[in-house]
């Protein structure tokens, strides 16, 4: 089995990609608590939507880290 070396080039984009898809989740899940009588529903929904959240803030410094190392590299 051969190491692969670790390829950075891509990975602003793929987080990216993944803020774009949390974000369409969080906002399909406020449609479905709008509509949904079930309090058990939209009280897991919420729970979701905060661990959602929570997931952006990370992976937005994770953003922020990528973007400075993959400016590091350019300048070498």
């Amino acid at each position: 089995m051969k190491n692969h070396p670790d390829d950075r080039r891509d990975n602003v984009e793929k987080i990216q990609n993944n803020i774009d898809n949390t974000i369409q989740n969080m906002e399909a899940a406020k449609e479905m608590i709008a509509i949904t009588d079930n309090d058990k529903t939209k009280k897991n929904l919420k729970e979701k939507n905060k661990r959602r959240d929570d997931a952006l803030d990370s992976m937005r410094a994770e953003i922020q880290d990528e973007a400075k190392d993959r400016k590091r590299h350019k300048k070498d």
